[in-house]
């Protein structure tokens, strides 16, 4: 992370960058490199702590205003994010819940591959921007809102559980090349995934 320490004094840390520290510790005592994705849905600690941490919309991830360029770090958080009940974004220990505070979505789908035979039984897998990947599925759905003055869609898929991944736009319009016409409504067109039609758009 560009220009904040990860070891200081505590007497010349500032506290929220103390917290830092401290989840950092606490997630990542051996090093960087995650191998599996914890059990936060097993964890439900009372401490819950807000520390300047956001995501804006582009993807990016931020502290006390300064960003986060050790991608590893990024990759680390992200496998500890958690939308609980209210609404909120978290980063979740098994003693302390982190707010994140989420612009638009925790992931950006950054590519659309398609396998298997085009149409019904194909099968397009999304990989976001941090290296994970998702498959459009009725576990792990693709939801596309149109906005009703501009129609200017917001492409969604869904990463695990509650976390959601924006399209980019290149991804969008790759996702667009298979689209086809609804079976049920010609005017609706979508894709096809894991057997399920999920809407994208309009006819052109």
């Amino acid at each position: 992370m560009a220009d904040v320490p990860l070891k200081s004094s505590p007497e010349t840390v500032p506290d929220a960058l103390k917290a830092l520290n401290d989840l950092i510790a606490t997630i990542a005592p051996d090093g960087l490199e995650a191998k599996t994705l914890p059990p936060v849905h097993l964890w439900n600690p009372e401490n819950v702590a807000d520390i300047g941490m956001e995501i804006r919309a582009d993807g990016s991830w931020w502290h006390e205003g300064t960003k986060f360029t050790r991608m590893k770090l990024v990759k680390l958080f992200s496998r500890i994010l958690r939308v609980d009940d209210d609404g909120k974004t978290y980063l979740v220990t098994p003693y302390e819940k982190v707010i994140v505070h989420v612009e638009d979505a925790p992931f950006t789908a950054v590519r659309v591959d398609r396998t298997g035979t085009p149409g019904r039984d194909q099968t397009l897998v999304f990989t976001t921007n941090l290296d994970d990947f998702t498959i459009a599925s009725p576990e792990t759905p693709l939801d596309v809102s149109l906005d009703s003055k501009t129609g200017e869609p917001s492409p969604y898929v869904n990463v695990r559980a509650r976390l959601m991944a924006k399209l980019s736009r290149p991804t969008y319009y790759d996702l667009a090349e298979f689209a086809e016409p609804s079976p049920e409504d010609p005017e609706l067109w979508g894709v096809w995934s894991r057997g399920v039609f999920f809407p994208i758009g309009l006819a052109p």
